[in-house]
């Protein structure tokens, strides 16, 4: 079957397309066959490294893919063989990602996706919603697991709403019920989150934009999902309701660490919450999978240019290229089709 692996951590030409050996499904784990492959952040900085460094095996990339079964092995139940799927976290401690032709994959890392999504959207959904989903509910005030009208009365500030965690955030909070106001840094990337459905948005480079968001919430932003902590602490201080949460899920480059305005974060009873979805405890992560599944279901998380996440695609072979994309900051999203 074709490939693309990588040996050694380092700048993209260290990926190299070829042929590998089928795997086949064993105990409590599904054989899917990919046909979207989807491309993050995390994944180009995975294969990057801190420099070059031998791997003791060969690691396929990619986290995120969608496609079908073609295989199930012993004691697994609830797929079959023909199921479309979106898979999750495929390349996290493990040597195979979705960057390839067959993955097999436990069980758990593998989800119905409902036959009115693509596989687009099901390549993306992964890391950006899941991100996003943990950052809406580490709010003291959400529901475990969002559902329709869950956040009713609450409002939203998403930074960086063009982004693909800031997109999946736009979408899930507003089928949940919120209000959500998204920060941008451009007229064509307030179009994008406006076509993801903010209600209102605000460009951060242009003056007062603290005053600009405190117009459009008066009694205080709940729940920041924040990309650009590092830049933006006083300023979500500074919109933030008394007892909001703010949920960093990013740095900036070259920006490791943060000054938190402690009196006034103090004064309004403010939760920071920092967070890497790897890590995020099972209970939360499943509640995630869960609520993306529905959300989809629901047909809220669509994808391509008239959804506010334009698509680059790029062939199997050329996912290097994907990851440059990627790392250059391409707006939208990055999928590589595989079948």
């Amino acid at each position: 079957m074709k490939a693309v692996t990588y040996s050694a951590t380092g700048d993209s030409d260290v990926l190299t397309f070829g042929e590998r050996e089928e795997p086949h499904a064993g105990p409590g784990e599904v054989r899917v066959r990919i046909h979207v492959s989807g491309v993050n952040p995390t994944d180009w900085k995975a294969r990057k490294g801190s420099g070059s460094k031998q791997l003791p095996r060969p690691q396929v990339p990619n986290q995120d893919g969608a496609g079908v079964i073609d295989e199930v092995g012993e004691g697994v139940t609830g797929f079959a063989a023909g199921d479309r799927v979106w898979v999750w976290d495929a390349a996290y401690q493990r040597p195979d990602g979705t960057a390839q032709e067959l993955v097999v994959l436990p069980q758990n890392l593998v989800v119905a996706l409902p036959k009115d999504v693509s596989f687009d959207e099901g390549a993306s959904f992964g890391i950006p919603a899941l991100t996003a989903h943990r950052a809406l509910t580490s709010y003291e005030h959400a529901a475990a697991e969002l559902t329709p009208g869950s956040l009713d009365g609450r409002t939203v500030l998403v930074a960086g709403g063009a982004g693909a965690v800031g997109h999946a955030a736009i979408q899930l909070a507003v089928w949940a019920g919120a209000t959500v106001i998204a920060t941008v840094s451009s007229h064509d990337k307030a179009e994008l989150a406006r076509a993801a459905g903010a209600h209102h948005v605000v460009n951060y480079t242009e003056p007062d934009t603290a005053q600009a968001i405190g117009a459009l919430a008066p009694r205080g932003v709940d729940i920041v999902v924040e990309v650009n902590v590092a830049a933006n602490a006083e300023l979500d201080v500074k919109v933030t309701n008394a007892n909001a949460t703010i949920a960093s899920y990013a740095d900036a480059p070259g920006a490791d660490s943060v000054t938190i305005p402690v009196r006034p974060s103090m004064a309004k009873n403010l939760r920071w919450q920092f967070l890497l979805t790897y890590t995020v405890a099972s209970e939360a992560k499943e509640a995630a999978v869960r609520a993306v599944s529905a959300a989809a279901t629901d047909g809220a998380l669509r994808v391509g240019a008239d959804h506010g996440l334009p698509i680059t695609r790029f062939p199997l072979d050329q996912t290097a290229a994907g990851h440059d994309a990627v790392e250059g900051g391409v707006v939208g999203k990055v999928l590589i089709d595989v079948a």
